[in-house]
C-alpha cells in the first residue's frame, strides 16, 4: 500500500481532513469548530495563544485536533514575539508552551508534540534562524508522517475486519480507525458500525456517526449504555478505539466508557483493538496516569439544555483505564501487538511528536 499523505487526506471525511483539522494561515490558527458538526461546517480563527487554548479546554476540537493547533499556537507566538532577543524568545515559547500543555492533562501527545516543536524553535535561534518558520518546518513532515502511519494502522485494522462483522465504537476514534473502515468497505466487506452518543460532548452522535455515514457503511447510533445489550444480541464481532495514552505495560486510556464496553465485550469474547500512535516512554504504568476531571456542571446538561437541577452533584472524569488483560491488541505501526509487549517496541523509542 503507496498512498501519498495527499491520497490519504482525500479518503477521509470532511471533520478528518488536514486542512478542517488545524491549519496556520499568516500567523493565525484555523481549525473546523467541532461542537457546531454536522449541523454546520462553521471555522474558528484564533490570533493569540489564549484563544487556542481556550478553544482547546472548551472542546472546540478534540482527539487529533489539540496537539495541532497547539503546535500552530506556538509558531504563532514565535511570530508575534519575533523581534525580541533571542532570551526572551525562549522565555516566551516556554510559557506558550506550558500553557497550551495544561489544556490536556491526560493526553500527553500534545505535551510531546510541543516539546518537540520547541527544540526546533531552539535550534533555530542558536543558528541565528527563524523559529517560527522552524516550527512549521517540523510541523508539515511529521503531519505527513501521522498520515502515513494512520494508513498502514488501518490496513491492519482493516485486515481483522471480516465480512458481515458489526464494529462497536466509542466517542471518536478519528483517522486510523475511519482509514480501517474505508479499506474493508473497499474490500468489498459488508460491515456495520455501532457507536454509543458520548454524553455529554456527544462525539460519537456528532462526528463518529455522520463520519462512518460520509464514507457509505451502515451506522446506528445507541446511547451510552446500550452497548453491552448490543453485543449480548450478537450484533458486534469486533471492538475498536483510539487510545488518548497508553502505557508502556499496556493500559489504555480513552474516553469514559471505554472501559465498560471492553469489559462487555471480554465477558462476550468479543475482542477489543485500540489504535495507537506510541505509548507514552514517560508514563510506564497505571499509577503514572493523571485522568484529566471536567467541570461537572458539563453533565448537568446536554448541548446547552439542563438536564437536572443545579443543586445536585455531579463528577465528571473525561477518561477511564482499560487494563491490559481485556485488551486483544494494539494497533501500531509496527502490526498488532500484544499490550503486555508494547515496552520491547517501543521503550527506547523516541515517539512520533
Amino acid at each position: 500500500m503507496d498512498l501519498t499523505p495527499q491520497e490519504i487526506n482525500a479518503m477521509l471525511p470532511f471533520v478528518l481532513k488536514r486542512e478542517n483539522v488545524g491549519r496556520y494561515e499568516d500567523g493565525a490558527v484555523v481549525f473546523c469548530d467541532r461542537r457546531q458538526y454536522p449541523f454546520e461546517k462553521r471555522f474558528m480563527r484564533c490570533e493569540d495563544v489564549e484563544s487556542v487554548a481556550v478553544a482547546i479546554e472548551t472542546m472546540v476540537t478534540q482527539g487529533g485536533g489539540p496537539w495541532v493547533i497547539a503546535v500552530y499556537a506556538l509558531a504563532l507566538r514565535a511570530r508575534q514575539v519575533a523581534s525580541e532577543s533571542s532570551d526572551q524568545i525562549r522565555q516566551q515559547l516556554e510559557q506558550t508552551a506550558q500553557r497550551l500543555m495544561a489544556t490536556r492533562p491526560t493526553n500527553t501527545f500534545i505535551h510531546r508534540s510541543l516539546k518537540n516543536a520547541l527544540a526546533a524553535a531552539e535550534t533555530a535561534l542558536a543558528a541565528g534562524e527563524d523559529p517560527e518558520q522552524a516550527i512549521l518546518d517540523w510541523m508539515e513532515p511529521t503531519r505527513d508522517e501521522i498520515y502515513l502511519r494512520s494508513a498502514k494502522m488501518g490496513r491492519y485494522g482493516a485486515d481483522l475486519i471480516e465480512d458481515g462483522d458489526g464494529v462497536l465504537t466509542m466517542c471518536f476514534a478519528e483517522t486510523a480507525f475511519l482509514l480501517g473502515l474505508a479499506f474493508a468497505h473497499q474490500d468489498g466487506k459488508q460491515i456495520h458500525v455501532y457507536t454509543p452518543e458520548t454524553r455529554p460532548y456527544l462525539q460519537g452522535a456528532k462526528l463518529t456517526a455522520p463520519s462512518v455515514h460520509e464514507l457509505g457503511i451502515p451506522v446506528t447510533l445507541i446511547t451510552d449504555n446500550m452497548p453491552t445489550y448490543v453485543v449480548s444480541q450478537g450484533k458486534v464481532q469486533k471492538y475498536f478505539t483510539a487510545a488518548d495514552l497508553v502505557t508502556l505495560d499496556g493500559h489504555v486510556v480513552n474516553k469514559i466508557g471505554t472501559f465498560q464496553n471492553a469489559l462487555a465485550c471480554h465477558y462476550h469474547h468479543v475482542p477489543y483493538f485500540a489504535y495507537a500512535w506510541a505509548p507514552d516512554p514517560n508514563k510506564p504504568d497505571r499509577a503514572s496516569i493523571e485522568v484529566e476531571e471536567r467541570d461537572p456542571n458539563e453533565i448537568r446538561e446536554a448541548k446547552g439544555v439542563p438536564t437536572t437541577i443545579s443543586g445536585i452533584d455531579a463528577y465528571y472524569p473525561a477518561f477511564d483505564i482499560t487494563p491490559p488483560h481485556v485488551v486483544s491488541g494494539v494497533i501500531t505501526k509496527y502490526g498488532i501487538l500484544s499490550a503486555y509487549d508494547l515496552k520491547r517496541y517501543f521503550g527506547k523509542e523516541k515517539p512520533l511528536g
